[in-house]
């Protein structure tokens, strides 16, 4: 049986538009995205199937096109659906960031940095420049690989942090292990980095690791 023979009030659109998005299951949310489903399969059976292939929401948005397209009912078209969804939700975040103080808005920067960086495979450092209000002025991917205290070089940060009249920076990357708690390196490197901006009175006011869903604060801890 496919959704348009379920009964009006159980069918997923008509529940989001009556009882709002949050009543509506994973599953369920993600039909409205594929549509339809595949031969046996209504859009919410293939839902759940995918969500069970890739383990998590954050897994199937962490997955690539090649991961995609080995998925039956998946392809070239719904990975691009997937992936602009998360850029529309991405900027809706970076817009709010622009508007108010990031660093008043912890948990918003965290999702933020979360929606960025916890679904990439190799690690990345980025620093996100604020104004003297605290306001995102633009975020930069600065470095990629492995990384430590000789392959992130202090003097690239602040260059571009005085090239964006930066007052403050809050730095990040990613743990693709799923680990978030810093290494000594990431403590070695931090402190470089807080050192160096201090010399052109720019403010390090936190530091983040994004590992898949988890994040680790080094203000929230006392490491910075």
């Amino acid at each position: 049986m496919g959704i348009e023979d379920w009964p009006e009030q159980t069918r997923p659109r008509e529940r989001l538009v009556r009882e709002g998005a949050q009543a509506l299951s994973d599953p369920e949310l993600l039909a409205l995205l594929l549509r339809v489903g595949v031969r046996g399969k209504s859009a919410v059976e293939l839902g759940r199937d995918i969500l069970q292939h890739f383990g998590s929401l954050h897994g199937l948005f962490g997955a690539t096109l090649d991961d995609c397209t080995e998925v039956h009912g998946l392809g070239m078209a719904k990975y691009a659906q997937l992936q602009a969804v998360m850029e529309l939700a991405r900027r809706a975040i970076a817009e709010q960031l622009q508007a108010g103080e990031a660093f008043g808005s912890p948990d918003l920067v965290k999702r933020y940095l979360r929606m960025k960086l916890g679904g990439q495979r190799h690690e990345s450092f980025v620093v996100l420049f604020l104004d003297v209000k605290n306001r995102l002025i633009a975020d930069r991917e600065l470095f990629r690989g492995t990384l430590t205290q000789t392959s992130v070089y202090p003097r690239e940060v602040v260059i571009e942090a005085l090239d964006y009249n930066a007052a403050s920076v809050i730095l990040a990357h990613n743990h693709p292990s799923g680990l978030p708690e810093p290494s000594e390196a990431d403590l070695r490197l931090t402190g470089a980095l807080v050192k160096a901006l201090s010399l052109v009175d720019i403010r390090v006011l936190d530091h983040f690791i994004v590992a898949g869903p988890l994040v680790h604060s080094f203000a929230e801890h006392g490491q910075i």
